[in-house]
């Protein structure tokens, strides 16, 4: 590893659920993982990326933090609405997030406002439509194996709303990704 990749933490920013129901979709990988040997899920708590990961120096972070609760103050909480299953084909399986007006809005303005500020900037990000998921198997679930559990997950039913109250900062701890930092949005304009 190179000094000043050693120097860089890798983060992403995300919308987390509150935690009875990060636990229920936690329990639908922990399925997955048992069902379909597939785990790589598990390696982060349940969310909606909004940030795809990126490389920021250690000793930066602080102006990181304060970027990400400047832009989180700009806006009200997020109403999220969870509706069925979804595929990315052949590995690749998720909780359906409705694509809803300030979901959309919040995360073309994140990607737009940490380009200008801070040079960060995902170019697949840029060039496809977002489609807001929650990830719950995906990397080692075997294309095959993708076949096999995707009918189930596709006919299955599940349904859930929270309102978001926070932008959440995930690190990479090594083997995993943790919440390192939460911004609340404001208060001002209570869904």
């Amino acid at each position: 590893m190179t000094s000043q990749l050693k120097e860089q933490a890798l983060f992403f920013v995300a919308l987390l659920p509150p935690p009875d129901l990060q636990a229920q979709v936690t329990a639908i990988k922990q399925e997955i993982e048992q069902t379909y040997q597939s785990r790589a899920a598990l390696k982060s708590p349940p969310h909606i990326t909004l940030q795809p990961p990126f490389r920021w120096p250690k000793k930066e972070d602080g102006q990181l933090k304060a970027c990400l609760l400047e832009f989180a103050q700009q806006y009200p909480p997020i109403p999220v609405t969870l509706s069925g299953f979804g595929a990315f084909p052949p590995r690749v399986i998720y909780v359906d997030v409705l694509r809803q007006g300030l979901l959309m809005t919040i995360q073309s303005d994140l990607l737009n406002y940490m380009a200008a500020t801070l040079g960060i900037e995902d170019k697949k990000s840029r060039n496809r439509r977002f489609a807001p998921h929650m990830t719950v198997a995906f990397r080692d679930l075997k294309p095959a194996t993708f076949r096999r559990a995707w009918p189930e997950f596709q006919e299955r039913q599940f349904s859930a709303k929270f309102v978001s109250r926070t932008l959440t900062l995930l690190k990479h701890c090594g083997e995993r990704w943790e919440s390192s930092s939460e911004f609340p949005f404001s208060a001002a304009g209570e869904p």
